[in-house]
């Protein structure tokens, strides 16, 4: 761990109470970046690339509101329902990125999440459909504190959990396991001769991944106290992916700080000019392309690599 962790955690979940009228936006940030962090295990660390990666984050959320609104409204289990379901998702979908290019890859993954949303709009018995899931009410969170309007507690709530996961999968990258993952990454015929199960390796990691951002999920159906089609659509995939082209990817920092400049560009330009702001987030991404983000983000370079 480096000197400025506990810093940075310290500063991030003061920030609901030092802030209170931004809270809902950070209760945001926490939530894409947990996101961000589960495209990044299987992107930056095992070399997969999906385009519909959001078909975990809005299995868990559905799972966890429908949970919340016909079983037990307690959000810590709630949350480990959510994350087991997109566990198991993720683990049949798993054989789909074993095989094939990038390419197909891609075509795959976006394929399920259209699947997953075209089910979810066609059950609109259970999932509310166009409608979305509503009137998902959430209990207290360790029986104590109550979900305020404000999102404090929303926000700590889910700085918490991004913080528990996130190291979880830091020492999950840094294990021997997270080692052979970087090998298949960089060269899968090479870690083959080696002997490294790599069909086993590339499943696990998309399982585990398929898991946190169901977690993720989860959180935004709690804290928001609704889930609807839109967490299934490729906008949300997309998102992700340009969260780690701006934070870096192959670091898992890359999802946290990525995905606080993503949401506050997004919150500042769009409250500026609400028709022109995806203009201006282009061109943002097209000067981070070419100068570099190294050259962008110089008071990043003495974090380290984390």
């Amino acid at each position: 761990m480096q000197w400025w962790e506990p810093v940075l955690w310290l500063l991030a979940f003061s920030a609901p109470w030092a802030f209170p009228h931004h809270a809902l936006i950070i209760n945001e940030i926490a939530i894409v970046a947990l996101f961000a962090v589960s495209l990044d295990l299987v992107l930056g660390y095992s070399g997969i690339v999906s385009l519909g990666h959001a078909s975990f984050l809005g299995f868990g959320a559905y799972t966890a509101a429908l949970f919340a609104k016909w079983i037990h409204p307690d959000p810590l289990l709630g949350l480990a329902v959510g994350t087991v379901a997109a566990c198991v998702l993720g683990a049949l979908c798993s054989a789909t990125i074993l095989r094939g290019s990038d390419l197909t890859r891609l075509m795959v993954t976006l394929g399920m999440a259209l699947i997953l949303f075209e089910l979810a709009n066609k059950f609109d018995g259970l999932t509310g459909g166009s409608d979305g899931l509503q009137g998902v009410v959430m209990g207290p969170v360790l029986g104590r504190f109550e979900f305020d309007l404000v999102g404090q507690v929303a926000a700590s709530y889910s700085m918490a959990v991004l913080l528990v996961l996130f190291f979880l999968a830091r020492r999950l990258v840094h294990s021997p396991f997270g080692a052979t993952l970087m090998a298949v990454r960089d060269n899968r015929l090479r870690a083959m001769a080696i002997g490294v199960p790599v069909s086993a390796r590339l499943a696990a990691a998309y399982t585990i991944a398929a898991g946190v951002a169901g977690a993720a999920g989860a959180l935004m159906a709690q804290t928001t106290g609704f889930a609807s089609l839109d967490v299934f659509a490729l906008e949300r995939s997309a998102d992700v992916m340009l969260i780690l082209v701006i934070g870096g990817v192959g670091w898992l920092y890359g999802g946290v700080v990525g995905a606080v400049v993503f949401k506050l560009m997004h919150d500042v330009i769009s409250s500026i000019t609400p028709q022109y702001w995806t203009f201006w987030m282009g061109l943002f991404l097209v000067v981070l392309v070419m100068v570099g983000r190294e050259r962008l983000f110089k008071p990043w370079t003495w974090m380290g690599r984390a």
